[in-house]
């Protein structure tokens, strides 16, 4: 096991008795934007994948419990597939292993009408009864009646103070933002609040070894349906028969399409919080789409 890895001695945790006593292999897989990632061998053959943030980042307290609690919302009360949490601590999360997707026509239908089951479950309020993360930043779950509102203070203008995302827009930009939260109701149709992965890109759905869609790393809460699928539209999007399929279990309001740049402002501006200047393509693309709507 190489230093960056947590086990039961890790230093910064002490001693305790782990499921990864014993593991062998740790070979290194793609992950998100904030965390490592490995696939490991427990010591009684099962595989494994081992999720953890870097030795260098501070690691959000609860963030993993959540995430766990997360997946346990989708399976239980969204009827999704996830995988079998083996443990969770403050500084990893241990999951049943999984297969890569087949990206084929038939995988990506089932994923569709999988999230139109998921968005088939309606709640009674936008937001989440506590706080959770997205990526390494608060996701901030106050919970309202009003979606408009919900999105633009907590998914929108939350945003507008990180410090990285000041760096990279300028006050024109932040004022055409404020000027967007406040013509929302124009914008965007009313639509019910439904139960959402919250960060629902590509790479977040993986699969069974029989090739059955499986959703990872969630965000869970209640939202608009067309704010969870603008993200997933937007960036790296899987094939049409994905759309198709969630267009026929679903029927989302006309016109869902031209809406999707506007509502994946929330991710941008939470790439850009992240990572700042690093990312010129998305300062410009975030900079289009508050003009254009501003």
């Amino acid at each position: 096991m190489s230093s960056d890895e947590v086990s039961a001695a890790d230093p910064r945790t002490g001693t305790v008795a782990s499921i990864l006593d014993g593991a062998t292999g740790w070979e290194p897989l793609a992950g998100g934007l904030a965390h490592h990632v490995r696939r490991v061998r427990l010591a009684d053959g099962r595989p494994a994948v081992v999720k953890r943030t870097p030795a260098s980042s501070q690691i959000p307290p609860g963030m993993f419990a959540l995430e766990a609690a997360g997946l346990r919302t989708l399976r239980d009360l969204g009827g999704v597939q996830t995988p079998e949490v083996y443990e969770v601590t403050e500084h990893h999360l241990v999951l049943a292993a999984l297969a890569p997707r087949t990206d084929t026509d038939r995988y990506w239908e089932e994923a569709g009408r999988a999230i139109a089951r998921l968005h088939s479950v309606q709640g009674s309020a936008f937001g989440w009864p506590e706080d959770g993360w997205l990526g390494l930043l608060p996701q901030h779950n106050q919970q309202t009646s009003d979606g408009h509102e919900f999105f633009a203070t907590h998914r929108l203008l939350r945003y507008a103070t990180e410090p990285k995302v000041q760096q990279v827009l300028d006050q024109t930009d932040l004022t055409r933002l404020e000027r967007i939260c406040e013509r929302l109701p124009e914008l965007l149709p009313p639509a019910p609040a439904v139960l959402t992965h919250g960060d629902l890109w590509r790479n977040n759905l993986i699969a069974t070894d029989q090739g059955t869609p499986v959703l990872i790393d969630p965000a869970v809460h209640w939202n608009w349906a067309e704010a969870d699928l603008s993200m997933i539209y937007s960036v790296d999007r899987p094939p049409e028969p994905f759309f198709a399929a969630y267009e026929e279990a679903a029927a989302p309001q006309p016109g869902w399409r031209d809406r999707m740049d506007l509502l994946n402002l929330r991710e941008q501006l939470s790439v850009l919080a992240h990572f700042g200047s690093d990312l010129p393509d998305w300062i410009r693309d975030t900079k289009t789409v508050l003009r254009k709507y501003s």
